[in-house]
């Protein structure tokens, strides 16, 4: 007698040696992760863990992070310099906007400088001086010497000597003309200066400079109030204080001038950035009644001067813009000042001959509330709009995050290593998510749920601030207290094995490398049940490559985790799919 032989079941093999990061989707591509906590794609094709972070230091109530020679940041109201405290206090509390232009930290709102280079340059970008006391005005030329009138009326002087000064009334207005001996003519004087005295000594130096462009109001004479330009400002603790202007008198007097007020101020500015030597702004919305919708240049290297017209090129700019809605960011991209509004992008081309012209791109803008997510990785430049992440090089924006999913995103900030963009932002349910985008390999990873306040990149480190534990951090390791023993997970979408040939994953092996003490466990999720059930541990006491074989049951589908902790590195996952029946 025969006995029927048992034909064994077909088995085929599938093995997985690329992970191509965190992909938000059920199906994603082979390797991907639907979730995953504290990895990293640095070894790509591997799939391990990230680095060991730094811990710097504690700040409180943290208020911003730029990134210079040294790192600088705000801290209880105080500015820091590669951690040591400087004369900036008192600062307000809430988040700054700290630009470096130069060798000065600028830090908005407040409008402080700081000279990192020399600490005793420090003080306000604006300046207010109210004259207390008799104010003299008397006429005088571009470097303040005061004119010796000899006459003044409508008929000519008889006989006058060389530069004499007449004072011509004879057309209704008031004329300065000079005596010329050489062209034997009276010489009309085009432009004729006040020179205005105050009873302070050496106020006045310290807070104004020559070329300032200020707003002069409260002088019972007409032609001083208004914006002017300090052609000279002198005096100190021995002589009385001077500011020359434009300003036509027919006589030198004086007044009892108790509200004469001269400012210097800097207008509102929603976004600002550096270029070009000079400090850009913008802003959206109403002031001094007025409703504004424009973009803001400083004069050529000093960021103090934004009504500073002498008809140079080096000479402040003021752009009105048509197209409305706030702003949403500012940047310095490619050498160009670029603004951003949700639908929008504004780009100013910076002439030497000071003819900057302004370009509008309608297109994906920066997402309201995202503007630190600006960020200029290689030569591109990345920020998170509304929908999604893109990445723009002058032309058109694309988006790089479909692997994100459709998940809501808001209060992006964001900073750059190398071709690495460290993306942190908010989710619809108001959790925070710290991502990490490579732009060479087109991957995205997520480490953890940091919410940075900000980013720098100084020399080998990559120092970010949590905003929710004031925790200073060095995201790649180079400073600080390293971390040890990081917690990880990675999870995978559905796998469906349900095929027309019913075959079923009969195991799942894992090839791993684990460092010493690192620790390793693999889940499983039958029928997206909810239920996590252990099927695989290991416990390394060495450093070296470990294979976990695994065996779920049969199911329709089903979802793999693994989680651990300490370095571990994935180099591949084989599946063993055998043949079922039709039950």
């Amino acid at each position: 007698m025969f006995y029927p032989k048992l034909r064994a079941r077909k088995k085929s093999r599938q093995t997985v040696e690329r992970f191509p990061g965190y992909v938000r989707k059920l199906r994603g591509p082979e390797g991907a992760c639907w979730d995953m906590e504290n990895l990293s794609g640095e070894e790509y094709p591997l799939l391990e863990t990230r680095r060991p972070r730094g811990l710097v230091g504690m700040l409180t109530n943290p208020g911003g992070l730029l990134e210079k020679d040294a790192p600088c940041w705000v801290s209880g109201g105080t500015l820091y310099v590669n951690g040591l405290a400087t004369s900036v206090t008192g600062l307000a509390a809430g988040e700054k906007q700290l630009v470096s232009m130069g060798a000065y930290v600028l830090i908005f709102p407040d409008k402080v400088y700081y000279n990192t280079a020399d600490p005793t340059d420090t003080g306000s970008m604006e300046a207010s001086y109210r004259a207390l006391g008799t104010v003299s005005y008397t006429p005088c030329d571009v470097d303040g010497n005061p004119y010796t009138i000899g006459s003044t009326g409508v008929a000519e002087p008889a006989d006058p000597a060389n530069g004499m000064i007449w004072v011509d009334t004879s057309e209704g207005g008031t004329v300065y003309r000079e005596w010329s001996q050489v062209e034997f003519m009276w010489v009309s004087i085009e432009t004729v200066y006040t020179k205005i005295s105050f009873p302070s000594r050496g106020q006045l130096p310290q807070l104004f400079r020559q070329y300032d462009g200020v707003t002069i109001s409260g002088s019972q004479l007409d032609d001083i109030n208004g914006e002017k330009i300090l052609y000279a400002v002198g005096g100190d603790e021995n002589t009385d204080d001077y500011a020359v202007v434009v300003g036509l008198l027919s006589a030198a007097q004086s007044d009892e001038q108790q509200d004469l007020k001269i400012q210097r101020k800097l207008p509102k500015m929603d976004y600002v950035c550096e270029c070009q030597n000079r400090l850009w702004g913008c802003f959206y919305g109403s002031d001094g009644g007025k409703t504004l919708n424009e973009i803001y240049a400083s004069a050529l290297g000093d960021f103090r001067n934004f009504r500073q017209y002498l008809g140079l090129s080096t000479d402040s700019w003021t752009a009105s813009v048509g197209s409305d809605g706030p702003w949403t960011g500012a940047v310095n991209y490619l050498g160009s000042p670029c603004f951003f509004k949700e639908n929008r992008i504004h780009r100013v081309t910076v002439s030497a001959q000071g003819a900057h012209r302004l370009e509008e791109t309608v297109c994906r803008g920066v997402q309201k509330g995202s503007a630190k997510s600006l960020c200029v990785v290689g030569e591109t430049l990345l920020y998170k709009s509304p929908v999604e992440v893109c990445a723009w090089q002058g032309g058109f924006p694309r988006g790089v995050s479909q692997a994100l999913g459709d998940g809501v995103y808001d209060r992006a900030s964001a900073g750059a290593f190398g071709e690495k963009y460290y993306l942190s932002m908010r989710d619809a349910a108001g959790a925070w998510h710290l991502f990490v985008y490579d732009l060479a390999k087109g991957l995205w990873h997520r480490e953890d749920s940091l919410q940075a306040l900000g980013f720098a990149r100084c020399g080998e480190s990559l120092y970010c601030v949590d905003a929710a534990s004031g925790r200073l951090w060095d995201l790649r390791g180079a400073a600080g207290s390293r971390e040890s023993g990081i917690e990880w997970m990675a999870e995978s979408g559905i796998l469906d094995y349900r095929l027309p040939e019913h075959k079923y994953l009969g195991r799942c092996s894992f090839t791993l490398w684990l460092d010493r003490g690192a620790e390793l466990a693999a889940w499983i999720e039958y029928d997206s049940s909810g239920d996590w059930i252990e099927c695989g541990r290991i416990e390394s006491a060495g450093r070296g490559t470990r294979t976990l074989p695994i065996r779920p049951r049969r199911c329709d589908h089903l979802r793999v985790r693994l989680t651990g902790r300490g370095a571990v590195k994935l180099f591949s996952v084989t599946r063993t799919l055998e043949v079922g029946s039709d039950a």
